[in-house]
């Protein structure tokens, strides 16, 4: 395994670790240093066994990444609801009180 393609590797469980524990500023951290393994992983393709292993593992992760990410964007959005109605409420009373 060449070293770009272990970096690819390194990087991806680093990835997979801070989604585990929702580390957004990690993740955001990450994706920018696995695009870079994987352009560098790309021009020198000396294992392309390995490499395509290891892309194919980043694009289930990838994928389970986008998954989470939904469900947390749905669920922040609840909470933006529910805080908005509650300072909707909040303005009745005041307008009453």
């Amino acid at each position: 395994m060449t070293t770009s393609v272990q970096r690819l590797q390194d990087t991806g469980i680093a990835l997979r670790d801070a989604l585990a524990t929702r580390d957004w500023a990690a993740i955001a951290e990450l994706d920018v240093q696995c695009r870079q393994a994987i352009d560098e992983s790309m021009a020198d393709p000396a294992d392309e066994a390995s490499l395509r292993a290891r892309m194919q593992e980043l694009l289930e992760l990838y994928r389970e990444l986008v998954t989470v990410c939904q469900v947390e964007q749905r669920r922040l959005a609840g909470e933006l609801v529910q805080l908005n109605q509650a300072q909707q409420g909040a303005k009745v009373y005041q307008l009453f009180g």
